[in-house]
């Protein structure tokens, strides 16, 4: 079997300033949305797409010495917070790109890309 052909997924993580966020909520950034979200499945390389509550409802959980730490909200300290996720599935790195690069997050915060295993 020739895995070369295979689709390859990707997660994509999209996060930016949650104060922001009426930025992708206007008219404007829900129809870029819609449209990139409506592209996407025209293609066939949608596998899941969600949203997230914002970061203050997060709860961060660590282990150390044998002890689990909980924290309320993030535990890192950055403006730019995950909003959501979308896993897709395509040829290549360049075609995840391309399409990571049309989310309207991207214009003002930052969509990640990492392969699934």
């Amino acid at each position: 079997m020739d895995t070369m052909s295979q689709p390859i997924r990707y997660l994509l993580l999209i996060s930016a300033d949650e104060e922001r966020e009426p930025d992708i909520a206007d008219g404007d950034g829900l129809r870029r949305f819609h449209a990139w979200m409506a592209d996407l499945e025209r293609r066939g390389v949608l596998r899941a797409h969600e949203g997230l509550y914002p970061s203050r409802t997060a709860t961060t959980v660590r282990v150390r010495d044998g002890d689990v730490l909980r924290t309320d909200g993030p535990f890192m300290e950055t403006k730019d917070q995950i909003g959501g996720f979308a896993l897709i599935e395509c040829a290549d790195l360049d075609e995840a790109v391309e399409i990571a690069s049309g989310h309207p997050a991207a214009r003002f915060g930052q969509v990640e890309i990492r392969p699934v295993r």
